[in-house]
């Protein structure tokens, strides 16, 4: 049973995830995520109080280390992005996604946001509490769905006001409160591409640190409507058949993954 909160001793051995102002730690010349007992370790890092058990990897524990501001400043050439991860580590991906947002939840609940009291962190499950009024906080997850649209032997492939220079990947957006995630679906591709799909069928789901949130996969096929682009959102989408496909997301990401899945029916039909 993995154990949120416990006090802190040298001889404690696992993963050891120290997340910083939206990057982890991968210490070279190795670039991984530090493994083993913290003593044998000798990272540059205060040892704190407590530590929080993400989960179990490969058969060892893996804990969230927490650091303080000056000590990421001091070793900031050594942080990286979760992308860093999520290419090149993709197997470990999943426990420091986990352990940035455990991270997030712990720095951001720190206050009662009903009485403004010191919260209180519980033991026995990954919450806060506030003592005065009984105010209880959990984790936030934030779901969003992410939608790959097929028209006949075409996909449809948007590139966002957000992505890089030439990139381009699917349909996503987040749910709204009192929407099942198929409504989220059709709402949004009409308001960021002006289309109407039908056929959704769920793909799958991944975890995405950026900063809490769950994507929620789906594939669909075009129904009608023609391309009228929120400009706000999407800088310009298209249809495009297997020939002639641009730079999309890569496979480790649901987005990659949906695309792969899009090209292989469309190859079938």
């Amino acid at each position: 049973m993995i154990q949120h909160s416990i006090s802190f001793e040298q001889e404690l051995e696992g993963w050891w995830c120290v997340i910083a102002n939206h990057k982890v730690y991968l210490p070279a010349p190795t670039n991984n995520i530090p493994c083993g007992v913290f003593s044998d370790l000798a990272m540059p890092f205060t040892p704190p109080e407590q530590v929080h058990e993400i989960g179990v990897f490969d058969g060892s524990l893996v804990y969230l280390l927490q650091i303080t501001d000056e000590e990421f400043r001091q070793h900031e050439s050594e942080f990286f992005g979760f992308r860093t991860v999520l290419f090149d580590q993709p197997d470990k991906f999943e426990f420091v996604a986990r352990a940035f947002q455990v991270d997030l939840f712990l720095r951001t609940h720190q206050f009662c946001g009903q009485c403004g009291e010191k919260m209180t962190l519980i033991d026995w499950e990954l919450a806060t509490q506030c003592k005065p009024c009984n105010h209880r906080c959990y984790p936030r997850i934030s779901p969003c769905i992410i939608v790959a649209i097929r028209k006949k032997d075409k996909i449809l492939l948007a590139q966002g006001v957000h992505h890089k220079p030439g990139q381009f990947s699917i349909i996503a957006g987040f749910v709204e409160s009192g929407e099942t995630l198929e409504q989220a679906v059709h709402r949004e591709v009409g308001e960021e591409v002006g289309i109407k799909v039908k056929n959704l069928k769920y793909f799958g789901s991944q975890p995405w640190p950026f900063p809490h949130s769950l994507m929620v996969g789906y594939t669909a096929e075009y129904d009608s409507g023609d391309l009228v682009l929120c400009e706000k959102e999407i800088l310009s989408a298209d249809w495009y058949g297997l020939d002639n496909m641009p730079r999309t997301a890569p496979i480790q990401s649901i987005a990659g993954q949906l695309i792969a899945q899009t090209k292989k029916m469309i190859k079938l039909a």
